[in-house]
């Protein structure tokens, strides 16, 4: 180590600045649809706060909770760095640190999170130069500015203010105590999320804080037993989970310094009002389910204008501080029966039109002894139907029947073509959705029913700018046409029927538009879905539990999902009030059973559909 330390001192190449003043450089900024900011990157989220206010408790708090021997120690703890070689020995890995509060400052301003016996010894030859060129007062002031301590909040001073909504020099002794208790695991201990396991944390170091002549013991007994008092915030920030995905996506393309620093100007597609709307009506909802069918359901949600695929609105998850993971961009779920609007589509791009019939009946696939015996889910068969019907009451049977009267291979082909990224095995149950998918590939497939058959990607953003006001990326949506507009027309005038029939269901909480839509729900129930779109935008919803496990039985999307859908698009702009359907197609009205021409659409059982001329 100290070859090591000679080399270091030797080769003054350490950037000691960020130890030395805090400078915040220029921040990134990300723009909404309007062009006005709507978040930014910026190192300046850690209000600073000069040592002399902090308070003498708030100091020995943290010293109590990471490391007694800060004032006496030259930067490490030999003490326990000969504890954590032991137990790191016995594991043959790293396993137990001996961070000194100087090592944690220097993990959090020179290193990443890797734990390796190299980084290490870095890491503790690092902290041995802080000690010779700083003082303790400096370092402990630097590390109470930077630490993390869990929600995206760094810093002693914003965590003041989030937890309490007071500055750091009025924090009372056990709010000192809660906030050093945190720092040793954010992910376990920070009191938004585990309210229950930060108190006993915070207890711990008070009892330290006891032990090592810090606070008497009535100071003890009475800080204790006071509660958290934590201020609570109903609302999470706006689009918290797309701010991650896009800080990724940013530093991998201008580096992670330069992001906090350079000030970059980044056009989103974002739009806040329709986004605020979004996590509402989700919250709402998921707040409901999870109190009703499981406290783990989660899931997601897409809004996307119909004709330029800019995505305005994206929930990635119920809670973001309790995870990051971006169900909407990330989590890949079994489609179930959305996917039957493929198998229709790619039949009717085929030379099939919806007034044709089919029989719903029992129905077995394969050798007798390992045969696939596939059921509707209602466990009844109707007889004949037309394939309208089927489409629009999601008739399993039919729709295996349709998928083998074009051939498999048509609908993978579809698929592909609508930029499914996931395996398409060219099997009969394809039919169910049997396939893979993430929301935004669900949302971007569904959408060219209501663009006239042209498919367009899903995005969030459209440029990034350096300081200079130079573009130095910019986004080339994926567009194509993949099916006329006269297959696409006849396929959305059957998807709008079904949501007539919900619309009886809520007949006075409407929408101002004509609306298109389908439901799903995989088996089990594991996860529902909704996709549905108006002339101006298209939104894909889903509901299911993290591990895929069954969210219990007869849960069904217009129940979960459906409602979410339902109270974002009555808030949402309708400039558009209907669709444009291809001028070469008639409207037949049909007995949705025989297929026969009917003569009122007031008759019960009767479909107005979009035909091509020859009809019979």
């Amino acid at each position: 180590m100290l070859g090591f330390l000679t080399y270091v001192i030797q080769n003054k190449h350490i950037d000691f600045s960020a130890l030395e003043h805090y400078n915040p450089g220029r921040p990134t900024i990300l723009l909404d649809d309007e062009g006005c900011e709507w978040t930014r990157f910026a190192l300046d989220r850690r209000d600073p706060i000069d040592f002399n206010q902090v308070p003498e408790h708030v100091k020995n708090a943290f010293v109590a909770a990471e490391d007694h021997y800060f004032w006496a120690h030259w930067g490490i703890s030999l003490r326990g760095i000969f504890r954590s070689l032991l137990a790191n020995c016995y594991h043959g890995k790293i396993v137990q640190g001996a961070s000194t509060i100087t090592q944690q400052l220097v993990k959090l301003l020179f290193f990443d999170a890797r734990r390796t016996f190299g980084r290490k010894l870095k890491e503790q030859c690092y902290a041995l130069l802080v000690e010779r060129y700083f003082s303790k007062e400096h370092i402990l002031q630097t590390y109470l500015n930077h630490v993390y301590f869990g929600c995206g909040i760094y810093g002693i001073e914003a965590a003041a203010q989030r937890f309490w909504s007071k500055h750091a020099y009025d924090l009372t002794l056990d709010e000192a105590a809660m906030l050093a208790a945190v720092v040793k695991s954010p992910g376990q201990y920070c009191p938004l999320l585990y309210p229950l396991s930060a108190k006993k944390r915070r207890d711990v170091i008070l009892l330290s804080m006891h032990k090592l002549g810090f606070i008497q013991q009535e100071e003890y007994e009475e800080s204790k037993n006071k509660p958290l008092n934590l201020v609570q915030e109903s609302i999470e920030p706006l689009a918290p989970h797309l701010k991650e995905t896009i800080r990724v996506f940013l530093e991998n393309l201008v580096g992670k310094e330069n992001l906090y620093t350079n000030g970059y100007i980044v056009q989103t597609t974002l739009n806040k009002t329709i986004q605020a709307e979004a996590q509402k009506a989700f919250e709402k909802q998921i707040n409901q389910l999870k109190e009703t069918l499981q406290p783990e359901i989660d899931g997601a949600l897409i809004c996307m204008q119909t004709k330029t695929g800019e995505i305005k609105a994206l929930v990635g998850g119920a809670n973001f501080c309790q995870s990051q993971f971006n169900r909407a961009l990330q989590a890949k779920r079994q489609f179930g029966s959305i996917f039957k609007t493929f198998v229709y589509a790619a039949a009717i791009n085929q030379g099939m039109h919806f007034a044709q019939t089919a029989i719903d009946e029992p129905l077995s696939i394969g050798q007798e002894a390992s045969a696939w015996q596939p059921r509707n889910s209602t466990r009844k068969y109707e007889g004949q139907m037309t394939l309208a019907r089927a489409l629009s009451h999601s008739n399993n049977i039919i729709t295996i029947k349709t998928l083998l009267a074009i051939g498999v291979d048509k609908v993978v082909d579809l698929a592909k073509k609508l930029r499914l990224s996931d395996e398409i095995l060219p099997y009969p149950s394809l039919a169910l959705g049997c396939v893979d998918g993430t929301l935004k590939e669900a949302v971007g497939m569904f959408n060219i029913f209501a663009n006239n058959g042209n498919y367009i990607e899903p995005h969030f953003l459209k440029w990034v700018k350096d300081s200079c006001g130079s573009k130095i990326w910019k986004k080339n949506v994926d567009t194509e046409r993949i099916l006329s507009n006269a297959v696409t027309s006849q396929v959305a005038k059957v998807l709008g029927i079904g949501m007539s029939r919900i619309k009886k269901l809520h007949p006075d909480d409407w929408i101002n538009a004509q609306a298109i839509g389908k439901t799903g729900t995989t088996n089990e129930c594991r996860t529902n879905w909704f996709c549905g779109a108006t002339p101006n935008y298209t939104a894909g919803l889903y509901v299911g539990l993290d591990d895929n496990k069954s969210m219990g039985k007869h849960i069904y999307a217009a129940r979960t999902v459906f409602p979410i859908w339902l109270d974002l698009y009555k808030n949402l702009p309708t400039p558009k009030k209907s669709f444009s359907y291809d001028s070469s197609l008639k409207e037949v009205l049909i007995d949705s059973k025989t297929g026969q021409r009917a003569s009122s659409i007031n008759q019960p059982g009767v479909f107005s559909l979009l035909l091509p001329d020859n009809y019979a």
